[in-house]
C-alpha cells in the first residue's frame, strides 16, 4: 500500500475544501508579524510560547510536513528564510497563495518528512513541526534526520498527538457519544479498514493514521541525542469528540540539539 500517495490524496482534499490546518493566515497576520507580533501553533489552541523560539530574523528555518498557509509565512514575515516540505501539493498551494499574495519569499518542496536527504548536515537554525506524524508508520528516521539538518544548538519545535487518542472507537464516540475503548495499541487504520473503505476514506479527506507512543515520540527524540527543554498539552478542536471534554489530546515538545564540548 503506497501511504505516501494516500496521505498526500488525503491533504490535498482537506486543502481543496479549507479544512482547519489549510486555511490561510490573513493580510493582517502577516502585516503585524512584519512588526514583531506573532505566534504560531503546533497544536491546534494553544500558540507556542514566545520563550520557545530563538531569534528568527534571518534564521534558516523548516517547516516540516507544515504547510497549510500558516505557520510558514508567519515565519518568512517575521524575518526567517523559510524552507517548507510537504507531501501534499495542495497544501503548498496554501503556502504559495500567501506568499504571492503578501510578497514573501518561501522555498517550497514536495517530500517526505522521513527522507530529509536533500538537506545538508547542520543546515537549519530551527524545525517547525506540526501535528502531522500520525500519517507516518515509524519516527524514528524522522527523529534521526531532524537531528542530523538541525545545526548544534539548533531547536525542534513538534506536535504530536497522545496515544490515548487512539483507544477509543471513532464512530462511537462522535456518533453516540460514547468512549468505547476499542483499539489496542500501536493502532494503525490500514490494519483495521479494508482497501475499498481506505480508498473512500481518503477520497473524503481522511489520512491514514498511526499511534506512537510516548517512548516513541519523547524517548525518540532523546534517543536521536536531543536534549528535551519543554512542553505542553493541548485540547483538540473538534467538540463533536467526546473525548476532547476529558482529557487533552495534543503534545508539544521543544528539543535541543547541543553544543558538542
Amino acid at each position: 500500500m503506497d501511504l505516501l500517495r494516500l496521505s498526500r490524496e488525503a491533504w490535498d482534499r482537506q486543502a481543496a475544501d479549507g479544512g482547519p490546518w489549510s486555511t490561510p493566515v490573513s493580510t493582517e497576520q502577516i502585516d503585524a508579524a512584519r512588526h514583531g507580533r506573532w505566534a504560531i501553533r503546533l497544536t491546534p489552541n494553544k500558540d507556542v510560547p514566545a520563550d520557545w523560539y530563538p531569534a528568527v530574523h534571518g534564521l534558516h528555518l523548516l517547516c516540516l510536513a507544515g504547510a497549510g498557509g500558516q505557520q510558514a509565512p508567519i515565519l518568512a514575515a517575521a524575518g526567517a528564510r523559510v524552507t517548507v516540505l510537504d507531501n501534499s501539493p495542495g497544501q503548498l498551494d496554501a503556502d504559495r497563495t500567501v506568499a504571492l499574495r503578501d510578497g514573501l519569499e518561501i522555498d517550497l518542496q514536495c517530500g517526505d518528512m522521513a527522507d530529509l536527504g536533500r538537506f545538508d548536515d547542520d543546515r537549519f537554525g530551527l524545525i517547525v513541526h506540526p501535528v502531522s506524524n500520525c500519517f507516518v508508520p515509524s519516527l524514528n528516521r524522522v527523529w534521526q534526520e531532524c537531528y542530523r539538518v538541525l545545526a548544534p544548538g539548533g531547536r525542534l519545535l513538534a506536535g504530536f498527538l497522545n496515544p490515548a487518542f487512539f483507544l477509543f472507537d471513532e464512530d462511537a464516540d462522535r456518533n453516540r457519544g460514547v468512549l468505547k475503548v476499542a483499539n489496542r495499541l500501536p493502532y494503525a487504520d490500514i490494519d483495521v479498514f479494508e482497501p475499498a473503505e481506505v480508498e473512500r476514506r481518503v477520497a473524503a479527506g481522511d489520512a491514514m493514521t498511526f499511534s506512537h507512543s510516548l517512548e516513541a515520540q519523547i524517548g525518540g527524540q532523546l534517543q536521536a541525542g536531543f536534549l528535551l527543554a519543554g512542553m505542553y498539552e493541548d485540547d483538540w478542536s473538534d467538540e463533536a469528540t467526546t473525548l476532547n471534554r476529558f482529557m487533552p489530546t495534543g503534545i508539544a515538545t521543544l528539543a535541543i540539539k547541543p553544543v558538542a564540548g
